[in-house]
């Protein structure tokens, strides 16, 4: 929902946000839906203490950081611009930080 209130738009590549989303759980991660899956992984991983789940885990997180990382981020600055690196300055990629200092502007909080 955030995306299409905050975005207009969606997360989908075929119908992207107008404006940048920088609220709700993006004002702590830049990825917070991958990490949510991730996470996941790993916590499937520690309940049946499972080395080939936990393979997966990290194999998936290689995964989607290599996708955000040639993908998703030269996209982003591409269309967002400064407003987007201020935003990657300002939040961690794939650690959430409840107390790291945001950047001004950066929209709803």
């Amino acid at each position: 929902m955030r995306f299409v209130r905050e975005g207009h738009g969606t997360p989908a590549p075929v119908a992207p946000t107008d404006t940048l989303v920088v609220g709700g759980d993006y004002r702590f991660v830049r990825n917070p839906m991958y990490v949510g899956v991730v996470t996941a992984i790993l916590g499937q991983a520690l309940t049946f203490l499972d080395p080939w789940v936990l393979g997966y885990g990290v194999l998936a997180w290689a995964v989607m950081a290599s996708f955000v990382r040639f993908y998703e981020e030269p996209v982003l600055r591409e269309q967002y611009g400064r407003q987007y690196d201020d935003y990657c300055r300002a939040v961690p990629a794939w650690l959430p930080s409840w107390s790291r200092k945001r950047a001004s502007g950066m929209g709803p909080r």
